[in-house]
């Protein structure tokens, strides 16, 4: 393959941990009851459509977008409404759900449920568009944004290439390999999908060579297929980035608090490309997705296709249980994944993974005084010093926080993994983010 490409600045190589690498997607069992949370995107709630007692299919409209930057949410069971109500979510916090009761598995007649490939697009752009929105597709990499947002470059900029990001560079986390390996076919129409709809003539598909098997299958799909190339990556934290990405795979480098379409670029995670497809070719809305259960602890590692507003218990139960050396569970993977306080937590659109970590490596060791060795800044993938940023935010100084570009960092956690002091970097630049994004946008109002 020669030289490997990947991006210049940064990065660590944690280990992998892939465990379940090799298991194929399984099916897991319609919940009992669904707990659909109305936040499942970067942006606005959406709107509940259905009140208590309705009957719903699945595929249905249960809630629309609320602004430009919302999405529709489709019920992902078939039932009876029991209410709209708060129920914890994975921040820990009550947020407002819609809960389905379930009874029986009856599909919106205008859902394509057949294993079929269609190949052929026979929408417009705006045609392509309008559906992905309609199907309330989001990122599933995790950001959740919009996907049709992305789709509609502001005025003056235009797109010039797609690039679909198979890096998964996340360690434990293997549904969108899965994805490569057993919904290839799909992913590519996908990417020919997102690829009309920005009307961009020539798409690159980035992976980590960590995964030949789906380098190898997605290069054999697409050799008579001059427009989209796969570009196989160094492996290398967090390649999966957006500007981390578009760097490894075009040498294009996004300005500081630009966005991709600046360099010409629009990033979709492989998973996207396989929604749009469904989308668009089948009619099926956002209603499940492929979720890995993983842990060195854990019984049987798996890659589960599951619907969304299943409890997550359900599916540690479906990888044979929650082992009794259990410290935390962190809903993603575990540089940037969060801890999650219940076993109700529901799947939703952005859930890549369930991660399970024993006590011993789920403890945080005692924090000490940095010692100024400067390798949070040798490892920081925007080149950025997160121990000052860290400090700004610990000591409320915002300003200083903002000056020095704290809403660069992608909370990538590799500063805080190679912290030889302990200190919790990560925490501080999100609460400093946080707090900064807040004072940014009461600013612009004025």
């Amino acid at each position: 393959m020669g030289i490997l490409k990947t991006f210049a600045l940064g990065g660590i190589h944690p280990a992998e941990n892939k465990l379940s690498a090799s298991i194929p997607i399984e099916i897991v069992p319609i919940p009992q009851q669904a707990i659909v949370p109305l936040g499942q995107n970067l942006g606005a709630p959406s709107r509940p459509v259905v009140q208590r007692g309705d009957k719903v299919k699945v595929g249905q409209l249960i809630a629309e977008a609320s602004g430009f930057i919302s999405t529709n949410i489709h019920s992902p069971v078939s039932g009876s409404v029991l209410k709209i109500d708060g129920a914890i979510d994975s921040t820990g916090f009550k947020r407002p759900c819609i809960i389905i009761n379930v009874e029986g598995d009856e599909w919106d007649e205008q859902i394509d449920r057949s294993d079929d490939l269609v190949k052929e697009i026979n929408f417009s752009a705006e045609e392509i568009i309008d559906k992905i929105k309609q199907a309330g597709l989001v990122g599933m990499g995790g950001a959740t944004f919009p996907t049709y947002v992305k789709l509609m470059p502001p005025p003056g900029k235009k797109a010039e290439y797609l690039i679909i990001n198979g890096v998964e560079c996340e360690p434990y986390l293997t549904s969108d390999h899965r994805l490569m390996l057993e919904k290839g076919q799909e992913v590519i129409v996908g990417t020919k999908i997102l690829m009309k709809a920005l009307k961009v003539e020539k798409a690159f598909i980035g992976i980590e060579n960590n995964k030949p098997d789906a380098i190898n299958h997605l290069t054999e799909l697409t050799k008579s297929d001059k427009s989209i190339l796969v570009i196989p990556l160094k492996v290398q934290y967090p390649q999966g980035g957006e500007k981390q990405l578009i760097k490894a795979a075009l040498n294009r480098e996004v300005p500081s608090g630009k966005l991709p379409i600046e360099v010409g670029c629009v990033v979709q995670n492989v998973g996207t490309a396989f929604a749009a497809y469904e989308a668009v070719q089948k009619n099926k809305p956002l209603i499940e997705r492929v979720v890995t259960v993983t842990g060195k602890s854990v019984k049987k590692p798996s890659n589960l296709l599951a619907r969304i507003g299943t409890p997550i218990r359900e599916l540690i139960d479906a990888a044979e249980g929650l082992p009794e050396n259990t410290g935390k569970i962190i809903g993603g993977g575990p540089m940037m994944g969060k801890a999650v306080t219940s076993l109700d937590v529901p799947v939703v659109k952005g859930s890549s993974g369930i991660l399970i970590m024993k006590e011993d490596e789920s403890s945080r060791k005692t924090e000490s005084a940095c010692i100024r060795c400067s390798k949070c800044t040798t490892v920081c993938p925007m080149g950025l010093e997160p121990y000052l940023l860290s400090k700004a935010a610990k000591l409320g100084k915002y300003d200083i926080a903002e000056t020095e570009m704290i809403m660069d960092c992608i909370e990538c956690g590799s500063c805080q993994y190679t912290c030889p002091a302990s200190i919790p970097l990560l925490d501080y630049l999100r609460l400093g983010k946080g707090k900064v994004g807040n004072i940014i946008r009461n600013r612009n109002k004025k």
